[in-house]
């Protein structure tokens, strides 16, 4: 990953863009998940109800749990809301970015947890893609 997108340079999230959503889509929902933290996954990023068009999510999104068009970001393992980039404290580390495409939006505040909602997306999944890039802290 561009350091930018890290605790080492601005911490901004990144750029995503998706294509050929399938049939049944009304919302996504995107999750960025640390798999290799020594306590176990680390939630770097929780987004739902984001409107499947525009296709693509900009460079540095707020840190906001309400944006202007709906989308709703949740809490992530930092206790904060928004994304919070990668600061891996040693080695390699994936970050996994799933996007889901969802049957129904979701009725969750925002500032939801990651266990909300996928409990909420349980049985709404229409589709999934996933976008894995990886991040070693320069000493």
């Amino acid at each position: 990953m561009d350091p930018r997108f890290t605790c080492d340079g601005e911490n901004l999230s990144p750029t995503l863009r998706w294509s050929d959503l399938p049939e049944g889509t009304k919302t996504l929902v995107l999750i960025c998940d640390d798999p290799d933290a020594p306590g176990g996954t680390f939630t770097h990023w929780v987004v739902y109800n984001l409107p499947p068009s525009p296709i693509e999510l900009r460079e540095g999104l707020p840190t906001l749990k309400n944006l202007s068009n709906g989308t709703c970001q949740g809490l992530n393992s930092f206790n904060s809301i928004g994304y919070g980039g990668p600061c891996p404290p040693s080695g390699v580390h994936r970050y996994i970015f799933t996007l889901y495409a969802v049957g129904k939006t979701l009725d969750l505040e925002p500032g939801a947890k990651k266990s909300q909602v996928e409990r909420a997306i349980q049985n709404r999944i229409v589709g999934k893609a996933e976008l894995i890039g990886t991040y070693t802290r320069k000493k």
